[in-house]
C-alpha cells in the first residue's frame, strides 16, 4: 500500500523503515513505556528524524500497524493450496503474541487506525484462501468468509490477551480446524 504523501527520497525511505524496524522492536521489548527517544536510538537516528516522519507516538503506532497488515495481505497472498487457509491461522496466532505489546499500546493510546481498504484486501486474500480449500475439500462447503474472519479476529485475540503458550495455541487451532475441515462419513 502506498503511503500518502509524496514519494520520499530513497534516504528517507530507508530512515522510515529503520524507525518502523526500530519501533516495533523496542515497543514489543519495553510496551507501552517505550518512548520514541528509545526508538530513535534504536534506528541510529536523531529523535528530529523520527518526529519529522511521525510527530507524534500515535502515528508511529498507526504506521506499524499499517506495516503489519500490509505483511499479513502478503503473506496470506504467498499461500495457497488446499492447506493454505490453516496455515495463514497457524502464523498468524503465532504472529500475534509478538505483537502484543503494539496493539496494548495503540489500544491505550485510543489510536483510531483508519485502514478500510487494508482490511478489505486483507478478507479478500482469506477469501482467496477459503475458495482454494474448499475447491478442494479440506473445508467445508458451507463455511463462509464472514466466519472465517470473526474466527481470526477471535483467536488472535486470544493470543494477544491471553497467557498462550505454544499447547494452547495449537490445541485452540485444532478446534477450529476440525470445525472447518469436513464431517467424516455419510452427511
Amino acid at each position: 500500500m502506498p503511503e500518502d504523501g509524496p514519494p520520499l527520497r530513497a534516504d528517507a525511505q530507508r530512515n522510515r523503515a529503520r524507525i518502523l524496524d526500530a519501533a516495533e522492536t523496542v515497543f514489543a521489548e519495553s510496551g507501552a513505556g517505550a518512548s520514541t527517544e528509545q526508538v530513535a536510538r534504536r534506528a541510529g537516528v536523531a529523535i528530529g528524524t523520527v518526529f519529522r516522519h511521525f510527530p507524534t507516538k500515535d502515528d508511529l503506532l498507526a504506521a506499524i500497524m499499517k506495516r503489519l497488515l500490509t505483511r499479513l495481505i502478503a503473506e496470506a497472498g504467498e499461500l495457497s493450496g488446499p492447506d493454505g487457509l490453516f496455515e495463514f491461522f497457524t502464523r498468524l496466532t503465532a504472529q500475534a503474541a509478538g505483537k502484543r505489546s503494539v496493539v496494548e499500546l495503540l489500544a491505550r493510546a485510543g489510536v483510531d487506525v483508519q485502514l478500510p481498504q487494508a482490511v478489505t484486501h486483507l478478507e479478500q486474500a482469506v477469501g482467496t484462501l477459503l475458495a482454494q480449500a474448499q475447491a478442494v475439500g479440506t473445508v467445508r462447503p458451507e463455511i463462509q468468509l464472514p466466519e472465517v474472519m470473526a474466527l481470526l479476529i477471535s483467536v488472535t485475540q486470544g493470543a494477544l490477551h491471553g497467557g498462550w503458550d505454544t499447547s494452547l495455541r495449537e490445541r485452540t487451532l485444532a478446534v477450529i480446524f476440525t470445525g472447518l475441515r469436513p464431517r467424516p462419513g455419510p452427511h
